[in-house]
């Protein structure tokens, strides 16, 4: 059955009962939930096949794009420390785990909910099915060459590959972003999608990007420059306050503590930050 799995494959309908259709593929039976369509004993139909949640083999005519050898991308539905993270491919009643070991080696770079990686399918020796993480290549292949047109332009994208050097990611727009280190505040997680804008094109046509904001746009005295920190954070808090040593503040943010209290104390009279318990965090203006 291991070349059936994870497939998309002509089968059979061989039998039924009041709820399924049953598909037959090389002598495999696969359910088919007669919802999806009426069909009649000996018709043939197209579809994927896989195991559902209950371990059951199960016969779709909904097709999902990420399949063996065909990726695209797939939010991120649920995360398990011990196992990897779980993603929606548009199964009815199946979630695709990406094993841990596909995964950064620091928990905090894994994906979050809401998250989104590009994956395809493979299915191992005991035809259990898992998303595998997009190769650069495929990214390649998918990238558009970018020009010196599109310096100091905004771009928003999500995150490919960690590495040492700096961060990848796939603009929305297909193009291909690398963030170094020293034009960003913390390291992004692998499938977050982060915004940012062109501060440079190099010649095999990648961007490069800085999260940080235009001299223009610290408003003032670099009041967006620790907002558009404090919103890459997780719970959007810090544990720098205005109690923090001024070599901290520096050593971070490249700013004197006087310049950091007076952006500190622009962003809480826009209502934007709070301070409490040696935490500053961004005030949620949904509540």
């Amino acid at each position: 059955m291991n070349e059936l799995i994870a497939s998309v494959f002509t089968g059979i309908i061989t039998d039924e009962n009041e709820q399924h259709y049953f598909v037959q593929k090389n002598g495999q039976t696969f359910k088919l939930n007669k919802e999806e369509g009426d069909y009649a004993l000996g018709e043939a139909v197209e579809g994927f096949a896989y195991f559902n949640q209950k371990q059951e083999a199960a016969f779709t005519t909904v097709i999902p794009k990420i399949r063996k050898g065909h990726y695209a991308f797939a939010p991120v539905i649920e995360v398990r420390r011990d196992l990897g993270v779980f993603v929606d491919i548009g199964l009815p009643d199946k979630d695709i785990v990406v094993s841990l070991d596909e995964l950064p080696t620091l928990n905090e770079l894994w994906p979050k909910k809401g998250d989104r990686l590009m994956v395809a399918l493979r299915v191992d020796k005991k035809e259990r099915v898992w998303g595998t993480l997009a190769e650069e290549k495929n990214f390649q292949s998918l990238k558009k060459i970018a020009n010196e047109g599109m310096r100091n332009k905004n771009i928003a994208g999500t995150v490919y590959r960690l590495k040492l050097v700096g961060t990848y990611l796939l603009t929305d727009d297909y193009y291909i972003g690398f963030l170094h280190p020293s034009e960003r505040y913390s390291e992004p997680r692998l499938g977050e999608h982060i915004s940012g804008r062109v501060i440079g094109v190099r010649p095999d046509g990648v961007l490069n990007i800085s999260v940080k904001p235009r001299a223009h746009e610290a408003i003032p005295d670099d009041a967006a420059m620790i907002y558009a920190y404090l919103k890459q954070k997780p719970n959007q808090e810090m544990t720098y306050t205005n109690k923090s040593s001024p070599e901290e503040i520096k050593q971070l943010f490249g700013i004197s503590k006087a310049q950091f209290k007076r952006a500190i104390g622009h962003l809480m009279k826009q209502n934007l930050i709070t301070q409490e318990d040696g935490v500053t965090k961004i005030i949620d203006s949904s509540k």
